[in-house]
């Protein structure tokens, strides 16, 4: 008990009889330091005292898929900032090969009574996927929020990036350059943001008069060796553009390129999606789709926090524009056959 004491008061920076008071529910404590000395608790990993348990913590889990991809740490970092700003702590739950699943995060979050759970990707958007652990969210009533596009009928708030929109831009700009040979690296076959790039890909291609059968489009996984190995197949099958869903497959789809002894951009021009960090620096610069992560971010932490203030929120998405960032990766289609 002692220990406890004294490592709940030195992380507050409260004294150990101060931390006694809350933990006996004595009066003379202020509601912040209260506040503070039961968030303690919890990121120390100390039960609270029965009495106090019937209280979610100033805590708020915060999924994300990976670290490698820097659309991740980017949305983390806005998100972690907007829950700061709102008094609350995010505990910040990575999902790894062979880890810890994202099934265990949300038991062990629950574990914690967080006060809400904000997921900036997850199995929510791959409709083969187990989404029991979201029935248990639902079934418990805790506060989330999803980031990006999921399955139908999951009652949960959205925030989404308009994937619509997403490849209307890349095609148009594509189109726009003379490339009539165009291929897509989109994500995992039940992947609903690239079901609907790909959906609004074929419009596109249907309504310009240009093929754009399955021969065309090769499904992975989000990575640069995947991206990689997925351009291989389209650039032997003689595009000229390439249209990635993310930013690292786009650096894949570069390196195959250059490995077939084509040139990025005059044989082939590449586009990815999300305009994640120092893809200005690339060489050549990455023409890209922006996600809007500030107001995502920012607008993620606001619907959640309505939740945890007892707001009823619709489960409808909210969708955010993206941006095309044209750069250097991106040219003319050739003149003659690549």
């Amino acid at each position: 008990m002692s220990r406890r004491l004294a490592e709940v008061a030195r992380r507050v920076g409260v004294s150990e009889a101060t931390v006694s008071r809350v933990l006996n529910g004595k009066p003379g404590v202020s509601d912040a330091t209260r506040e503070s000395v039961l968030t303690a608790l919890d990121v120390l990993g100390y039960e609270r005292p029965t009495k106090l348990r019937g209280e979610r913590a100033r805590l708020v889990g915060l999924v994300i898929p990976e670290l490698q991809n820097p659309i991740f740490p980017a949305f983390a970092e806005v998100l972690g900032a907007g829950l700061a700003q709102n008094g609350m702590t995010p505990v910040l739950c990575i999902q790894t090969a062979g880890g810890v699943s994202e099934s265990d995060f949300v038991d062990l979050l629950m574990q914690q009574r967080v006060a809400g759970v904000i997921f900036a990707g997850g199995l929510y958007s791959q409709r083969d996927a187990d989404h029991e652990h979201y029935e248990r969210i639902l079934d418990r009533k805790l506060p989330a929020v999803l980031l990006n596009a999921a399955i139908e009928h999951l009652q949960m708030p959205q925030i989404v990036c308009d994937d619509a929109s997403a490849m209307e831009q890349a095609m148009g700009h594509l189109l726009a350059l003379g490339h009539q040979r165009i291929g897509l690296v989109l994500g995992p076959e039940d992947h609903v943001p690239s079901e609907r790039k790909l959906h609004t890909a074929q419009l596109i291609a249907a309504d310009a008069g240009i093929e754009l059968g399955p021969e065309y489009v090769v499904r992975s996984q989000y990575s640069l060796q995947a991206g990689q190995s997925a351009a291989n197949k389209l650039v032997a099958r003689g595009v000229t553009g390439l249209v990635c869903a993310s930013d690292p497959l786009a650096l894949g789809a570069i390196r195959a390129v250059r490995r077939a002894r084509l040139s990025v951009p005059g044989d082939v021009s590449v586009v990815g999606y999300d305009d994640s960090a120092f893809m200005s620096c690339t060489e050549p610069p990455l023409t890209t789709v922006r996600q809007p992560i500030e107001a995502m971010g920012r607008a993620a932490v606001d619907l959640l926090m309505r939740q945890i203030g007892g707001e009823s929120t619709q489960s409808d998405e909210l969708l955010f524009e993206p941006e095309l960032v044209v750069r250097r990766s991106t040219g003319a289609a050739p003149t003659s056959p690549v």
